[in-house]
């Protein structure tokens, strides 16, 4: 079985005619295709265009023979997105079928050849000879090579451009992620800190643009946008853009450089939007919401049959097939953000039909109409989200919560002090860890207190409170006692103190785990 290998899997075969009418091939390929049961989706003097049925190796393949000079050029290539980048032999599996029944059928028809060219003649007068140039591959047949993907021409301009300001900006990242995380690692090499080398990258990775509810809430929404551009491995950058490659290739021709940019920015901000309602803490980045968008419009498209219908038929069932997959990678998969795909998917196919439908109202005629009411329409959507989405400062507080909880560590060495520690020892003890880290933890909880904290959290913080008022209460005292040469029984009032510390602290004991793991 012959693979056939790439971004889109095809068999090409160019035969020479020769004295062979051009007419009688065509007539005999046509025949051929119906004895096979494929669809026909178009037949002129130029060419011949069909589909296969479905099926489960690559949905299906688009088999076409066009008339170029003394030449019949015959293809087989797939529709839908491959999985493997290969075709499991299907195409060329389809052109042998094709030859052997080409075969066949020239046998069958020799003795009528005249009432068969004349009912062809005066069928290809009907068509549309230019419809090789609007067929659904007709895109991506401008695709020679790897380098043509990245090429921007007519039918095929933005995508190409967004593919490489994605790619641009990955290495650009990547580049500026890998010489800062060496400063910092020299850094906490000299500070023996790696908490704090943590903390900065994921500050770094914010400042890239990624989406964060608590960030956009508070006013940053230029990350609706930029998150759209930002990958977190080259494995999520080629997986991007091969899909948006593909998409653009499909639809980009049919609706224009102006709604397809449209439709991909603006499903990108639907997308990040209904991120934010779902995760309340941590980043969200990637193209896969606008991608998802332009899915949603192919699935519009195609059920405004803007496609001809045999080659509609085709499209929509390896559409639908891959838009599944997607989704259902993504709600088995913890790292995907399925919540910008569904966001993506649903504003894509509304903002589609919108743009391309043909409203009786007469304004909605109108383009700029209905760019205005798309845009409305979103508007809407964005303050509804910003309204009903509470804006936890989970993540701020998570941060100091272990800052918190690591001084709190520190603590044990004053109230397990050894007793043959002598009394200037002590006191420095209690002073380096005690008063010291008791002063960190009262500046800690001033930053705690304006959070906006789910109930957990803010029980939390009100028992940190008492925590580090009590445990710098008690350093104090243990300090007092000490000064008045109790080296080995404190006060009542400090035993008192210290049983009543280590009360809270055993229930925040759960709290405080969290805190450290």
């Amino acid at each position: 079985m012959s693979i056939s290998w790439g971004y889109s899997p095809k068999v090409e075969q160019f035969i020479p005619l020769a004295d062979f009418p051009v007419d009688k091939y065509l007539i005999i390929a046509r025949q051929a295709i119906e004895n096979l049961g494929w669809n026909l989706s178009h037949v002129s003097e130029t060419g011949v265009i069909a589909y296969t049925p479905i099926s489960f190796q690559s949905y299906s393949e688009e088999i076409s023979i066009r008339i170029h000079g003394n030449f019949a050029i015959v293809k087989s290539e797939c529709v839908g997105i491959q999985m493997w980048f290969n075709d499991y032999g299907k195409n060329n599996q389809n052109l042998e079928k094709f030859f052997h029944e080409f075969e066949y059928v020239q046998f069958q028809l020799k003795d009528v050849w005249e009432e068969s060219l004349v009912k062809f003649h005066e069928f290809a007068e009907t068509q549309d000879v230019d419809y090789f140039e609007k067929a659904p591959l007709a895109a991506k047949n401008k695709i020679k090579n790897i380098l043509y993907v990245f090429l921007p021409q007519k039918g095929y301009f933005v995508a190409p451009v967004l593919v490489i300001i994605n790619i641009l900006y990955w290495f650009f990242k990547k580049i500026i992620t890998v010489i800062y995380a060496g400063f910092l690692y020299q850094q906490a090499l000299k500070t023996n800190s790696r908490e704090s080398f943590i903390y900065k990258m994921d500050e770094l990775l914010l400042t890239f643009g990624v989406n964060n509810r608590h960030l956009v809430l508070d006013g940053q929404v230029w990350r609706l946008i930029a998150h759209q551009f930002v990958h977190y491995s080259f494995v999520h950058l080629f997986f991007n853009m091969y899909a948006l490659v593909y998409i653009g290739l499909m639809i980009e021709n049919k609706l224009g450089w102006k709604k397809f940019l449209f439709i991909y920015l603006f499903s990108g901000i639907c997308g990040g939007l209904t991120s934010l309602l779902f995760h309340e803490e941590g980043v969200m980045m990637g193209a896969s919401g606008a991608i998802m968008g332009l899915f949603g419009a192919f699935l519009a498209l195609l059920l405004n049959k803007s496609f001809e219908k045999n080659a509609t038929k085709s499209l929509l069932i390896s559409t639908a097939i891959a838009t599944a997959i997607i989704l259902f990678n993504g709600a088995v998969s913890k790292r995907t953000d399925n919540a910008a795909h569904m966001g993506g998917i649903i504003s894509g196919f509304m903002l589609c039909y919108i743009l391309i439908a043909d409203f009786n109202f007469e304004p909605f005629k109108k383009p700029i109409f209905k760019y205005g009411f798309s845009v409305l329409l979103i508007l809407i959507y964005s303050v509804t989200i910003f309204l009903t989405t509470p804006n936890y400062q989970t993540e701020k507080y998570k941060r100091l919560k272990y800052d918190f909880s690591k001084n709190l560590l520190n603590f044990n060495n004053v109230l397990y002090l050894k007793i043959d520690l002598t009394k200037s020892e002590k006191i420095s003890q209690i002073e380096e860890y005690g008063i010291k880290e008791g002063q960190k933890n009262i500046e800690i909880i001033k930053k705690m207190q304006p959070l906006n904290l789910k109930a957990i959290d803010a029980y939390d913080r009100k028992m940190k409170t008492q925590i580090a008022e009590k445990s710098l209460s008690v350093a104090k005292l243990m300090r007092r006692d000490i000064h008045a040469d109790s080296l080995t029984k404190y006060s009542k009032q400090t035993t008192r103190e210290i049983e009543a510390l280590l009360l809270l602290t055993y229930k925040l004991r759960d709290s405080m785990n969290n805190a450290i793991r």
